[in-house]
């Protein structure tokens, strides 16, 4: 069987997505495919309330935000540019799961999701994204779990309330800890 045509990523910037997007790079590395990271982005409020108050102005912001919180979620994963063939991310208005779904649209891609967190209450309300590519994707999807570090120390809860986190912000927290 050959392998994927390419390596389609969630990209959110949530611990979960970080950790697929750095197995994605792996995988795209070692099968020399291009890697696709992709973020959602909906207008605060929803569409309803974009419709009600359409502005072409408010979208490209929106639109922009979307791309600097990509960057962001690159930069958190990777700190830098990872060896693969290539990178073609894609910025698209829509909620996470179609537009991933939309996305990966042949059977020769690989689908790649972060899994979120473990517990009754993540099962309940979590984890959307996750099921609902699972459920609706034409091609393979590989769901990355979290790392069990993040569940044992409580790191994934500090991480959601502190998403501005940078790498260059925790290595000189963790070189003053250390001194």
């Amino acid at each position: 069987m050959p392998g994927p045509r390419r390596i389609i990523v969630g990209a959110s910037g949530s611990p979960g997505s970080l950790r697929a997007l750095r197995y994605a790079a792996d995988l795209a590395r070692v099968s020399n495919v291009p890697l696709v990271p992709v973020i959602a982005w909906t207008p605060p409020g929803g569409d309803l309330a974009e419709r009600r108050g359409a502005s072409a102005e408010l979208r490209r912001v929106w639109e922009e935000a979307a791309r600097k919180r990509l960057r962001a979620a690159l930069d958190a994963a990777w700190a830098g540019r990872p060896e693969v063939p290539a990178i073609r991310a894609v910025i698209a208005r829509g909620e996470p799961g179609p537009v991933l779904v939309d996305t990966a649209d042949s059977d020769d891609d690989l689908l790649i999701v972060g899994t979120g967190r473990r517990g009754l209450r993540s099962r309940l309300w979590g984890g959307r994204v996750a099921r609902y590519c699972l459920r609706h994707s034409r091609c393979p999807v590989v769901a990355v779990p979290p790392a069990a570090l993040g569940s044992a120390t409580g790191l994934r809860r500090w991480a959601f309330r502190h998403r501005e986190l940078t790498v260059d912000q925790a290595m000189r927290d963790w070189g003053r800890a250390a001194a």
